[in-house]
């Protein structure tokens, strides 16, 4: 199974609106998911800039999925719900 790559937005505006909190990811998830998962911060994503596709920073992109309003609750579930698709 490939890993799952969780992207942390780091840019400015999702760095001041709470991705700094997010970097806790990687010593939040359990170890269990350790060679499931990698997380990484990105310096931008962009994902402000696309004309409201997106509601709100911080952004983190799980895969191909984007969580705005990230939170570390939020990253945790949609990291889990992948995590259950690849075992099916």
């Amino acid at each position: 199974m490939e890993k799952i790559q969780v992207e942390i937005c780091l840019g400015t505006t999702c760095f001041v609106m709470g991705s700094s909190h997010l970097q806790e990811l990687i010593e939040i998830i359990p170890k269990r998911y350790n060679d499931k998962v990698e997380v990484s911060g990105k310096p931008c994503l962009g994902l402000c800039s696309q004309d409201c596709e997106y509601s709100q920073a911080p952004y983190v992109k799980v895969n191909d999925d984007v969580v705005s309003q990230a939170t570390v609750e939020k990253v945790l579930k949609v990291i889990e719900g992948k995590i259950r698709n690849n075992e099916k």
